[in-house]
């Protein structure tokens, strides 16, 4: 699938920077996202699966950039993005992208329809259903829908309505020649977002799906009896959710009421896209413009399904659960290679060597039966750990309630804020906190991003303390979609940095300097720097030199500048960056050495490494950091030095596979689009996301990046 940047008349101006603009990037990468879904090898439900991601993806991007470029635009704020464009050119720069996103996803949905039918299961309208197949439609709607539905009159009598954020909704116009002064009314009618996306008919061997947004069509005139009916339109619209809390050095008692209250803005923010179908009544979108202060640049205009988020229905349905392919059983970490029960006998394992996980490669079960066994191990005296995203009914939370309730101290810095989780996080802390555990819903004006837990347990006469170190969360769910590393060791130097490290946000002490450590906002963005520098001194003394890092986003000046110096002296410069990337390769005199690979596949790539070569002497760091603003300075983050050596080339055979892939990468170019990289000759597949779980030691040992 193509990936160009589309003409317009900021085009030249964005090229000449030495910056990509975050946002056009972020397009780029759902285009990356959206290829998957024309991938013939895969089957119609995988296919249907990456078009459903890229819409929920495009549902954030409007709902937190768009939104964010709106509070500038509403309040006046001066904003000058990478590319060197204001604010208003800057606009008309993003929604001109994305438009054409918006169309190629409607056109890549039309050309996987014909498919449907071939694997059992059709998308209907009312009009392709039988007789019995309308009538039991009718019922449906008669019973069901009818009951929940609501016409929202617009009019100076009643508060205009408030219509929800990503809820599919009918503009109706209706007309009433009895009324001479205002024949024409607008009214709305919500589709309830609690109801199934599709109603479900089983014809034969095909599963219909018939959308509920054509039922409600189909029986819309009960609501609008004795008047006429001039127009009913769909739309959907997005809200502005960049939600900000302003946050004091000292965080009061009612900080999580105030992440709540603040929760409640995305459901009325401003509205900043509109998807609305096609032929459209002028008079609906007048009122619509007015009210909400769009134009044109906002109104996404479909002809197809509006909303593909909702095709999870179909691609999740337990009938088609036998025709999606089946998860790869996980594989036990190297380091742990001849222990047939390592999850039970993990405590003891680590007293003897430390071990790197690859998830999910190697499941997340131990690390989840690791904090399970601790919460019963009457040996285990505390646990503290930072929790940033949780899984639905989480096993991490039900043990660490046992935890207390068998008298051990338990520590939590929770992030209630973060985004989209904000409510599930709320909940589950407060259930700790009321429990007993320590809480600490943050430090400062600081979102808490770094993976860490610490166990202390006492055994004989001698206190262990077993450390957990990730650049993933403490989510069992996520943790079979994601890949990350993570590190367990009962090494004293990580043990004593991590305390430290909790010593500093729980309580009011300013630690020394790590040794295993680098955390922001700290130091970080300086430290990271140094390395880069030490590389370009190497290079202009003749002595070997490289750079490899692996990150979902790479977005801050400072260090990309570094890089280009680095380039400049002759290092040699690769970059894998799955999503955003500002950073421009290939350009002539800045950045000739740099190579940049984005990996999109099966698996979503979460991993964050980083490598550098040292004069043959490699410093390997895993983490929870990405190259970014917002992890630099206004996060709580972590990297962790990876010093066993038998683990460090494990790390470095992870980025050797990463940069080895020609089945998942795409390449990026000058002006910051992409090319799927291509099989030569007789090159043979190389997929990651199938490889990883056959690396055996001979080839992690002899794995080199340089």
């Amino acid at each position: 699938m193509s990936t160009q940047l589309h003409p317009n008349k900021a085009s030249e101006q964005i090229l000449q920077s030495d910056y990509v603009s975050r946002d056009l990037s972020w397009f780029q990468f759902n285009y990356r996202v959206l290829d998957q879904s024309t991938n013939e090898q895969r089957s119609v439900f995988e296919r249907l699966k990456f078009l459903a991601i890229t819409a929920s993806n495009f549902d954030e991007f409007a709902m937190i950039r768009i939104g964010s470029l709106y509070n500038y635009l509403d309040y006046g704020k001066e904003r000058v993005d990478y590319s060197g464009l204001r604010e208003k050119p800057f606009k008309t720069a993003l929604f001109n992208e994305a438009q054409n996103f918006f169309a190629a996803q409607t056109e890549q949905f039309k050309k996987l329809m014909p498919e449907f039918i071939t694997h059992d299961f059709e998308i209907l309208g009312i009009d392709q259903l039988t007789d019995a197949e309308k009538e039991r439609t009718a019922q449906y709607f008669k019973k069901t829908v009818y009951p929940m539905l609501t016409p929202m009159l617009v009019d100076i009598y009643h508060t205009f309505p408030v219509v929800m954020n990503k809820a599919l909704t009918f503009g109706v116009v209706t007309q009433n020649l009895a009324d001479t002064k205002h024949p024409k009314r607008l009214s709305f009618v919500q589709i309830p977002q609690n109801l199934p996306r599709f109603f479900e008919i089983q014809r034969a061997d095909t599963l219909v799906f018939v959308p509920i947004e054509e039922i409600v069509r189909w029986r819309i005139f009960k609501l609008y009896k004795n008047i006429e009916i001039l127009s009913v339109n769909l739309f959907r619209v997005t809200r502005n959710g960049d939600i900000s809390i302003e946050e004091s050095d000292d965080i009061e008692a009612d900080f999580v009421d105030e992440v709540r209250r603040k929760l409640s803005t995305r459901r009325t923010g401003r509205v900043v896209r509109v998807e609305v179908e096609d032929n459209y009544s002028s008079y609906m979108m007048k009122i619509l413009k007015q009210r909400w202060e769009i134009d044109y640049d906002n109104i996404f205009v479909t002809n197809s399904l509006m909303d593909f988020t909702g095709l999870w229905q179909i691609v999740n349905h337990p009938e088609f659960k036998e025709k999606t392919p089946v998860s790869h059983a996980s594989v036990l970490p190297l380091s742990a290679a001849g222990n047939k029960h390592f999850d039970e006998e993990l405590f003891d394992i680590l007293k003897q060597r430390d071990i790197l996980m690859h998830h999910p490669y190697n499941s997340m079960e131990p690390v989840v039966s690791l904090i399970e066994q601790a919460a019963d191990d009457p040996k285990v005296l505390s646990i503290k750990m930072t929790i940033y995203r949780l899984a639905k009914n989480s096993r991490i939370t039900n043990a660490l309630l046992k935890a207390v309730e068998n008298g051990k101290h338990v520590a939590v810095l929770f992030e209630v804020k973060a985004r989209f989780d904000e409510e599930n996080n709320i909940r589950e802390a407060k259930k700790l906190q009321k429990a007993g555990c320590f809480v600490i819903y943050g430090v400062s004006s600081y979102k808490t991003h770094t993976k860490m837990m610490l166990i202390v347990r006492k055994e004989d006469e001698r206190i262990t303390r077993y450390v957990h170190l990730s650049s993933g969360n403490y989510n069992e769910s996520t943790a079979k979609l994601y890949t990350d590393i993570g590190l367990l060791t009962t090494n004293e130097v990580y043990a004593n940095d991590v305390s430290e490290f909790f010593n500093a946000i729980t309580g009011h002490s300013v630690p020394d300097e790590y040794k295993y450590l680098i955390t922001a906002p700290r130091d970080m963005r300086n430290q990271l720097i140094e390395l880069i520098r030490q590389e370009a001194e190497n290079a202009r003394n003749g002595l070997p030199s490289g750079i490899v890092i692996k990150v979902n986003s790479l977005e801050d000046k400072a260090t990309i500048d570094e890089l280009y110096k680095a380039s400049q002296a002759g290092v040699t410069i690769k970059l894998i960056v799955r999503g955003i990337c500002c950073l421009r390769p290939h350009r002539k005199g800045l950045s000739d050495n740099i190579t940049v690979r984005s990996i999109v596949g099966d698996l979503l790539e979460h991993t964050r490494i980083y490598y550098f070569h040292n004069g043959g002497n490699p410093k390997v760091y895993g983490g929870s950091a990405d190259m970014m603003n917002r992890s630099f300075d206004r996060r709580l983050e972590s990297l962790f030095l990876i010093v066993d050596e038998k683990l460090k080339q494990e790390a470095i055979n992870i980025l050797a596979y990463n940069v080895k892939d020609n089945v998942n990468s795409h390449l990026m170019h000058e002006d910051g689009t992409y090319h799927k990289r291509a099989l030569h000759g007789h090159e043979k597949p190389f997929n990651i996301h199938q490889e990883f779980y056959d690396v055996t030691e001979d080839v992690v040992m002899n794995a080199k990046l340089f």
